[in-house]
């Protein structure tokens, strides 16, 4: 099992990964080769891609310094460009600007005018948002806010809150939101 590891982790890749977690802890090689029993040449050619990675030198490395073997060994991104078209709901365009898989979601989301502002909502949640053109109506609990182009909002999302165009053209805003957030605004309907 050990050699199939070795074959299939590039050390081109591992080591950097290796080297930059043991840097972001602060600790020395030095230490970290005294505390996973090996030797600060070992450990300085693992981290140089001088020396073939295998399960018995990197399990204890990634014990000590709180990581995965799977942080290690992922592949790079093939292609970091966001391909996902965009979808409408209800007359809102929500245009996806980070990949599906991504901890954090933002969109761009044009919203048209309307007459009326739309039903106050409450969810799980937290968004932050950033109006890059138009007038922004924002009905944040008691507040009714209109934000302009440069101007940026958050808010926990168990506020009482709805978002439209003000006035007669549409607004676009761009919109970061946690996991409970993006499932709320762009997936229901």
């Amino acid at each position: 099992m050990a050699s199939e590891f070795a074959e299939s982790a590039s050390t081109a890749l591992v080591g950097p990964r290796l080297r930059a977690a043991r840097q972001d802890r602060g600790l020395t090689l030095e230490d970290v080769a005294a505390r996973a029993g090996m030797s600060v040449s070992t450990l300085s050619r693992l981290e140089s891609g001088k020396r073939q990675a295998s399960l018995e030198l990197l399990v204890p490395l990634t014990r000590l310094l709180g990581i995965r073997l799977d942080d290690l060994v992922r592949p790079d991104a093939v292609d970091p460009r966001v391909r996902r078209p965009a979808r409408r709901r209800g007359g809102v365009v929500i245009a996806p600007l980070t990949l599906e898989d991504s901890p954090v979601s933002t969109f761009k989301i044009t919203y048209p005018a309307v007459s009326e502002l739309p039903e106050l909502r409450v969810h799980d949640g937290y968004e932050w948002l950033y109006v890059l053109s138009g007038r922004l109506r924002l009905r944040l609990g008691d507040q009714d806010l209109e934000l302009e182009p440069g101007e940026a909002a958050e808010f926990d999302t168990r506020t009482p809150h709805a978002m439209s165009a003000a006035g007669s053209g549409a607004v676009e805003v761009l919109s970061i939101f946690n996991a409970a957030g993006e499932r709320m605004h762009t997936r229901s309907g």
